[in-house]
């Protein structure tokens, strides 16, 4: 059993760290972003590898939970506890350094703490790219964003954020340290530890610094959006786009129209790119090397696509500020869904080819259920979709809340049942650890209750996500 925060405990912590470390005006830290439960806890903020080390060694003498804190954008609640002891909320916040930049080997090396687009930006002025990207980017911390192996927009060509990561500092349950911040790019010495702790969400250790992979920026890039037919037809665009632009494609976003009649009933307002919105439309972002055009590759694929009926209609970027227009679109739809505020949100993968299949029959499914709105986009480049349900008009979330349960089992059993994933890449945190436990294999829940008792034992690590707390 854990314990709670006691006042000698405070003591004890006001002794290892500074005054600054202490924060008074806790609420944002203790709120999930769609305002749907709270957490609790000390929030503290060390500003040292050696601080967090020290404040994790007197959790561990005293049986205290941590629940380690990033940007705090999380959507799986796995930076909030509700239940049980009151522990320790470790934020990174303080511990936003760029440790060092080494051009030549296409490496950066930074603090956990630091804000995604600071690392982007830091990249940029060396003429390097750091290819993750998210709607977040301004607040998500490269902590968080490793603990829960971030996809983002560019996954299709970079991967996921384990893709983009050569080494890790850590701090392990017991308070030591793993130094483990190589910029080797191979290194075959034992286990993959890195890559055990990437997606871990904090439960086997807190990542206090991160070696990142820098690749060149490409010269030339553009985007359009495309009108198709069907998901169906988006598929053979894809498959099209890989045939024409090869690995020039960055980004093969899909969004229903539904998106867009949220962005105009709630905002955020966005310039409109078609006269009348098409149901299915496509966001292709490429980056091509010097000599290329990619205003004249999208030209060549929508003429290629037009002519396969793959497409009816197509606007082509003529500017960086059209195209920062069309990613806008797409990165201001989650802001709507909030706005709506949604029945149920899911985060799935699915294999390629099982996407339009997946899209008929869960829209017909949750017909039946009732009236509701559904809105359908994400990166159909790795088979990754945010399926969510909305109230219908008139109606608020309130008014489904007894049909919430089932709408979500009818989601996740589809995709359970195309062999897809229900959490793609927002983490398991707490809001899926039934979801784990329902839909994992019982070899691998095994394997991962094994390498959390065996790192934890004492269970104190981010207690209750990913795996249910043991009592």
């Amino acid at each position: 059993m854990l314990n709670p925060v006691t006042p000698e405990f405070v003591e004890k912590l006001h002794e290892i760290l500074p005054d600054a470390a202490f924060k008074e005006d806790t609420a944002a830290y203790l709120a999930e972003p769609r305002g749907r439960w709270n957490g609790k806890g000390l929030v503290v903020a060390p500003g040292s590898t050696d601080e967090v080390a020290a404040v994790v060694r007197l959790c561990a003498e005293a049986r205290v939970g941590i629940v380690p804190y990033s940007g705090g954008t999380g959507l799986v609640g796995g930076q909030l506890l509700q239940d049980g002891p009151e522990p320790v909320v470790l934020s990174l916040e303080r511990m936003n350094k760029i440790r060092d930049v080494f051009p030549t080997e296409n490496v950066l090396v930074c603090d956990a703490g630091a804000i995604l687009a600071t690392v982007q930006d830091a990249a940029e002025e060396v003429g390097r790219l750091f290819p993750l990207s998210l709607a977040s980017e301004g607040s998500a911390r490269i902590g968080g964003l490793l603990s829960t192996n971030a996809g983002g927009v560019n996954v299709l060509r970079y991967g996921n954020a384990r893709a983009q990561c050569l080494g890790l500092e850590v701090v392990r349950p017991d308070g030591t340290i793993w130094h483990g911040l190589t910029r080797l790019r191979k290194d075959n010495m034992g286990y993959d530890l890195r890559n055990l702790m990437i997606g871990a969400e904090g439960t086997l250790g807190i990542i206090t610094g991160a070696a990142l992979k820098l690749m060149p920026r490409p010269v030339g890039v553009g985007a359009a959006l495309m009108a198709v037919p069907s998901p169906k037809a988006a598929l053979d665009l894809l498959a099209l786009a890989g045939e024409k632009i090869g690995e020039g494609i960055s980004a093969f976003e899909i969004m229903h129209r539904q998106g867009y009649d949220f962005l105009a009933e709630v905002g955020p307002e966005q310039p409109m790119p078609f006269e009348e919105i098409p149901d299915w439309t496509v966001l292709i972002d490429v980056g091509l090397p010097v000599g290329l055009s990619p205003e004249a590759a999208l030209e060549g694929l929508f003429e290629a696509a037009f002519a396969q009926d793959l497409v009816t209609d197509g606007v082509i970027a003529q500017s960086h500020g059209q195209r920062q227009d069309f990613w806008n679109i797409r990165e201001t739809i989650p802001e709507a869904n909030r706005r709506i505020g949604s029945v149920s949100s899911h985060d799935i993968s699915l294999p390629l080819s099982m996407v339009p299949r997946f899209i008929d029959e869960a829209g017909d499914a949750l017909a039946a259920l009732g009236d509701m709105r559904i809105n359908c986009f994400g990166h159909l480049g790795d088979g990754n979709l945010h399926y969510n349900v909305f109230p219908a008009l008139g109606k608020s979330r309130d008014d489904y809340e007894e049909q919430r349960p089932e709408v979500k089992r009818i989601v996740h059993d589809l995709v359970h049942a195309m062999e897809g994933s229900v959490s793609a890449e927002h983490g398991v945190g707490r809001l899926k650890v039934k979801d784990l436990e329902t839909y994992g294999d019982p070899a691998k829940l095994q394997m991962l209750r094994a390498i959390k008792d065996a790192l934890d034992p004492l269970g104190i690590m981010n207690p209750g996500a990913v795996l249910r707390q043991k009592h």
